[in-house]
């Protein structure tokens, strides 16, 4: 008799297609933990994407399950302590989106310093309002920080650095010759990273060192005028605190991709300087278009005789907190 396998997230239909070979796959994508812990039961292999909560009960509910494969790259959503007790396999897809998620933050820096938003809205309403458009700035007049320099900080930093920015990062799980690389200036701490940029953009895994990592304190200490970018995850920033800052003008532009929760309960202020977007960073047909197959040449290792039973964990970063 075959093992289960239950995708219950949207993910490329081709892995279904060459896991049935192997695997009774069952395709049902779900959203709410409630109905993740009602369909798991039988499964040994689950299929999830960030969005899917694999709490504690979920895992409890699944009482065959053996492989987690995650179509993206963090697997913060999974509960690590139920999994690890369980001795359960999770693989992902390290850097599979970071260059979908780089392009959107480069997007992002061209969006606010330009002040698009703006411009769109004040079009829109029959204005057209070029007197002070010799005030905006291009990319090249920027200091960029990246807190971060994984898979997606480096690939940000190397088309940043195709608009000739200055280019400086913080992670301290990463060597110098790691920082040659990957194309950023090494800084030796946050508050350095903070103080001297003008866009500060978030490419760290939530961990327990980088929840709330940006909060009231951290944004003070960026140059008055200075943009936040938030692709990462919703935990690693103070949301409130980087909208306050936003309103009292201490920032000058705010993107934000993640949220906690999501999606959001709040209403956010009509401002144009801010960007919200619905966790798209990662949602593009080229990053998709070949997660079937990647995915599905993960959980066929997971299976092989050869493979290690440690966990396959990957990270939008190089390491834990800053990398």
């Amino acid at each position: 008799m075959k093992k289960k396998l239950l995708i219950a997230a949207d993910i490329d239909p081709r892995l279904a297609v060459l896991a049935r070979e192997q695997f009774d796959v069952v395709v049902k994508p779900v959203r709410t933990e409630d109905e993740l812990a009602a369909i798991v039961g039988e499964a040994h292999v689950l299929v999830t994407r960030a969005y899917s909560k694999v709490s504690r009960r979920v895992i409890e509910s699944a009482k065959n399950l053996e492989v987690i494969a995650q179509g993206t790259s963090g697997t913060d959503n999974i509960d690590d302590g139920a999994v690890r007790e369980r001795g359960i396999r999770i693989v992902s897809l390290p850097g599979e989106n970071a260059n979908a998620v780089a392009e959107l933050a480069i997007g992002y820096m061209l969006s606010l310093t330009r002040t698009i938003p703006f411009y769109t809205r004040e079009v829109v309403a029959g204005k057209w309002p070029r007197d002070d458009c010799f005030t905006r700035h291009e990319l090249r007049h920027f200091r960029l920080g990246i807190l971060g320099l994984g898979q997606v900080g480096m690939r940000v930093a190397r088309l940043a650095r195709a608009f000739t920015m200055s280019v400086s990062a913080y992670d301290p799980y990463l060597t110098d010759q790691d920082f040659d690389n990957r194309g950023a200036m090494r800084v030796r701490s946050l508050e350095e990273l903070l103080r001297t940029n003008d866009i500060l953009t978030l490419h760290v895994p939530l961990t327990s060192e980088t929840r709330r990592m940006i909060g009231a304190s951290e944004l003070q200490k960026m140059p008055r005028g200075s943009m936040l970018i938030s692709a990462a995850r919703g935990e690693v920033i103070d949301q409130q605190a980087a909208l306050d800052a936003l309103a009292s003008g201490h920032l000058a532009g705010l993107a934000m991709d993640v949220f906690d929760p999501e999606p959001p309960r709040d209403s956010f202020p009509d401002d144009p300087r801010l960007i919200v977007t619905p966790h798209i960073a990662g949602c593009t047909f080229e990053c998709r278009s070949g997660m079937g197959e990647k995915l599905w040449e993960k959980i066929r290792e997971a299976f092989s005789p050869d493979s290690p039973r440690s966990d396959t964990r990957g990270g939008g970063s190089s390491a834990r907190p800053g990398g």
